[in-house]
């Protein structure tokens, strides 16, 4: 190999080298910074779910209003409590249903009264 070629050969790995290295503190700087802002989202649900905690603890420990007095039914009429007799069901079928497909046969004399020239004529 040339003098030249394995200087810049160096030269380009040397340049890859790098930006590997720049990639990877800036990727590293990205998850902290991620890592960060996923913390503090974190910090903050956590502070509502305390919070709702406490509130729901409290119901618990709240007695509830009393409720009203239940109403006095109202008497109910005799013939009014009389049971119905159950309804008369009547089933009626329904018609049936005829589907007619004509096929020819040739027994309608069809072929027959054509005119001529088919087979038994009077040739």
């Amino acid at each position: 190999m040339n003098k030249a070629h394995v200087t810049l050969f160096a030269l380009l790995v040397a340049a890859a080298t790098v930006l590997g290295v720049v990639a990877v503190t800036r990727t590293t700087g990205l998850g902290r910074a991620a890592q960060h802002t996923n913390d503090a989202a974190v910090a903050a649900r956590a502070r509502q779910l305390r919070a709702y905690a406490a509130k729901l603890e409290k119901e618990l420990r709240s007695k509830p209003p009393a409720l009203p007095p239940v109403p006095k039914p109202k008497p109910v009429p005799a013939a009014a409590a009389a049971p119905q007799p159950a309804p008369r069901i009547i089933y009626h079928r329904p018609p049936a249903v005829v589907t007619v497909v004509h096929t020819h046969h040739g027994d309608d004399g069809s072929h027959e009264s054509d005119g001529g020239g088919g087979e038994g004529g009077d040739d």
